[in-house]
């Protein structure tokens, strides 16, 4: 199994967290399977993965410059990004099978006293905690690297020059930023064409640079992404996001037809197509335009691993359902449940959608100027 070299990972901490004074506790956040049925091979293994930082880091504390490394386990969440449990444990010695087992390998204790005691946090999870802990590190001040479906495969990403991708993002930040729209115009089979307007007013675009030198601060690692939530029509003014939505879904194209930020309906053939139909009609927060990213790791040679974590920063993305940790408003409370929150990335790449190809992506600013940003797949903006 590949893993970060000690030096490796040294390095990887101290790019990914510059050093602050009262930085004094270094958290890793590891979910626990309910159920031994619901366990698989690549989470088994981000477990051991765990294990070994963990155990490597609290061997280099004073390298590190902290006082102290945890081990943090608690019970699967059971869907990306939803809320995380009231409690949690502290381990010292080994990751229980399931979370029945917790008790008896854990100090138990609470998410919010863990939040307070820890400035830092690695989240190497089989589901996501992107979502709550943003929302906890604006509240409790921390700071947070959040992987969700961390796997071995991803080490490769770990080891890229994160300076260049810091230049990429903020050069799409500049971009995006002072934009009222996005236009995006999509082929089928290199044939038929679907546009979307996406509505940017009102909003303003974050960097995921897999660099976190402020406080208060969570996002994914690997990372490599500017994104931004369309405007979901919170103010007085309806969105302007309108259009044809095409999503590839194994073999099949869908079509989300797109009403004020809303995904009203969806047309195709195919499998999925019953299914997104019915979790539409029963979860209508799921058909809201979530976010619009733009990934540039493509560009460093990097391939999708099947790990959205990794695949959503290869290029450019729309993504579906809950958005308040982006800073809009879709959150939990809108879904039925717990377990139906959801926020689902559709990456647009060829080694991922093979049928539908992104022509252009046009911005639009106030003045009536206009700046193409993506032509045939491929960026115009970097050198």
């Amino acid at each position: 199994m590949d893993n970060l070299t000690n030096e490796e990972l040294l390095s990887l901490l101290s790019s990914v967290f510059p050093r602050f004074e009262n930085d004094k506790k270094l958290g890793i956040l590891v979910d626990i399977p309910r159920e031994e049925k619901n366990d698989n091979e690549d989470w088994k293994k981000r477990r051991s993965i765990c294990i070994n930082w963990y155990n490597e880091l609290k061997r280099n504390i004073t390298s590190l410059n902290l006082e102290q490394v945890n081990l943090i386990a608690y019970p699967d969440v059971k869907s990306n990004n939803a809320d995380l449990p009231y409690k949690c444990f502290i381990v010292t010695d080994k990751l229980p099978d399931t979370a029945n087992d917790l008790h008896d390998n854990g100090t138990e204790t609470e998410f919010s006293k863990i939040f307070t005691d820890h400035q830092l946090f690695l989240a190497p999870t089989e589901f996501s905690t992107t979502a709550p802990l943003k929302n906890s590190a604006k509240k409790f001040g921390f700071r947070a690297a959040t992987m969700p479906g961390f796997s071995d495969k991803m080490i490769p990403a770990l080891k890229i020059d994160y300076n260049e991708v810091y230049t990429r993002v903020k050069i799409l930040k500049d971009l995006l930023d002072p934009a009222i729209k996005a236009d995006v115009v999509f082929a089928v089979d290199e044939a038929s064409e679907y546009l979307m307007d996406f509505d940017l007013r009102f909003r303003e675009s974050h960097m995921s640079s897999g660099r976190f030198p402020f406080h208060s601060t969570a996002g994914n690692l690997p990372s490599g992404e500017t994104y931004i939530v369309p405007y979901e029509g919170e103010l007085e003014e309806n969105s302007k996001t309108n259009g044809t939505l095409p999503v590839q879904i194994g073999n099949d194209i869908l079509f989300y037809s797109i009403v004020q930020n809303r995904a009203i309906e969806v047309l195709g053939s195919g499998e999925a197509l019953e299914y997104e139909i019915n979790y539409l009609e029963n979860e209508p927060a799921y058909g809201n335009i979530a976010e619009l990213g733009f990934g540039v790791l493509g560009d460093f040679g990097l391939d999708p691993i099947n790990e959205i974590l990794l695949d959503e920063k290869l290029g450019f993305h729309v993504a579906f359902g809950r958005s308040d940790h982006f800073g809009g408003i879709i959150s939990p409370k809108n879904f039925s449940s717990q377990d139906k929150v959801i926020h689902l990335d559709r990456v647009y790449i060829k080694k991922m959608q093979p049928r539908i190809s992104v022509l252009s992506i046009v911005l639009h600013y106030e003045d009536r100027e206009s700046q193409t940003i993506l032509l045939n797949g491929n960026y115009t903006i970097f050198d």
